[in-house]
């Protein structure tokens, strides 16, 4: 009986200093938040109350951009999870594991732990994560460039978060959706969904994570940038960053300095450009986000070649080249062969020249980057896109003028070759 009443105590104990973790962390003081979660960690024997406290100490090394502490209490809270038998705390615990891996870009690893959580046979707790297993998937489908099966698992958050009236999620959706048309160039759509993101921050965030209106104002600002609002996009990437400085959130801050420079390489102020790339490369590469640094690299190549200074133009190119190999990041290999060929164009190289441009064409063909009804390129220009049931994406203009019965796209991929 004594035994029960100590354990209790436990029980009880390990909840109070979780929430008073969690009240020092609300109110940005992180350092003191984690000792007192760690502690927790090493004493108590409450098994659900370490599963908590784990999940608290994952969000918070999230946050802070720390993916490989991330990481390593994540693999914890999976054998915690293993413990108490329960398919919900092993669902929870896998999407944190596919998460922990899609921060460090291990895109393939998120895919394959995202699909364990979806064959967990949970209660309604796990149906609820679903949303957030699909968002996880989408991104690393997109960090692979495979878009169709990225816009599918976006579409299917979704329509999680509509059916479960889930608007942080919807929120979360809207922002990588406008991250998915930034990449394919329809810079309207890729401005209007971190705009419906900014406004269900606006009309339900008042409880919210800050970081929610954060993001949304960083994925206007790089839609914003790309439709040549500079201003706005200078406005609305400042507002993300004093967020970002506030909440002593990493990841943004790199990813705010990559926007400022971005703005100003726009504004042909290379100068000024420079120490941005710098100092977001920098946090870039301690946090671990590749992709990132493929990004930062692009831009600095296309400001040496406003310099005319092209071999070191073509420096950057080769280690962006290297980054994006080890990702499988497509549309990056992409984008490195497109810069590459104008460069050895100017310089007159015709063998490098035609290996860049049967490199690109490789790239459209293996993406699917091309419109299945006009035949041309989808992504390298802005053009208004619409995507089919199925995920297929297509010219707004070309269905507009050809009408759908059913995709052609699909059509063509079940014809069976032995009958072509």
């Amino acid at each position: 009986m004594k035994l029960l009443v100590t354990r209790e105590m436990g029980q009880d104990q390990t909840k109070q200093q979780i929430e008073k973790g969690l009240q020092l962390y609300q109110s940005n003081q992180t350092e003191k938040a984690l000792q007192v979660w760690l502690k927790v960690l090493e004493k108590t024997t409450d098994v659900a109350g370490r599963f908590r406290v784990l999940g608290c100490l994952i969000t918070a090394h999230s946050e802070m951009g720390r993916y490989k502490d991330m990481l390593k209490f994540a693999v914890v809270q999976i054998d915690t999870a293993r413990e108490l038998e329960d398919p919900d705390y092993l669902t929870e615990s896998y999407l944190n594991l596919a998460r922990s891996n899609e921060k460090l870009c291990e895109f393939q690893k998120t895919i394959s732990y995202c699909k364990t959580c979806l064959n967990m046979q949970g209660t309604t707790v796990s149906l609820q994560l679903n949303g957030q297993v699909s968002l996880s998937m989408g991104n690393a489908y997109l960090g692979l460039s495979i878009f169709q099966k990225a816009l599918e698992c976006f579409e299917k958050a979704l329509r999680y978060a509509h059916n479960n009236d889930d608007k942080m999620l919807e929120c979360r959706v809207c922002c990588s959706l406008g991250n998915f048309y930034t990449h394919l160039k329809d810079y309207e759509k890729a401005l209007f969904f971190p705009c419906k993101a900014a406004e269900l921050v606006n009309d339900y965030g008042k409880g919210w994570s800050l970081k929610y209106r954060a993001m949304s104002q960083y994925y206007m600002a790089v839609a914003y940038r790309k439709l040549g609002h500079l201003a706005d996009a200078m406005e609305c990437c400042e507002e993300s960053m004093k967020i970002a400085l506030q909440h002593g959130d990493r990841p943004l801050q790199a990813q705010c300095l990559l926007c400022f420079a971005d703005i100003h390489r726009s504004r042909m102020d290379v100068q000024t450009a420079f120490p941005r790339y710098d100092s977001s490369m920098s946090i870039m590469t301690e946090i671990g986000n590749r992709l990132g640094q493929i990004h930062v690299l692009l831009g600095v190549a296309k400001c040496w070649v406003i310099q005319k200074e092209l071999d070191k133009a073509l420096e950057s190119l080769e280690k962006a080249h290297e980054l994006a190999e080890g990702l499988g990041n497509k549309l990056g290999l992409l984008k490195i062969h497109c810069l590459c060929e104008g460069i050895y164009r100017t310089k007159g190289q015709q063998r490098e020249l035609r290996n860049h441009v049967v490199k690109f064409h490789e790239c459209v063909e293996e993406m699917e980057l091309y419109c299945g009804m006009c035949g041309e390129s989808i992504g390298d220009k802005n053009h208004q896109l619409q995507a089919l049931p199925c995920s297929h994406v297509f010219h707004l203009k070309c269905l507009q003028t050809n009408g759908t019965r059913g995709c052609p796209n699909c059509r063509r991929a079940s014809v069976k070759p032995g009958f072509v």
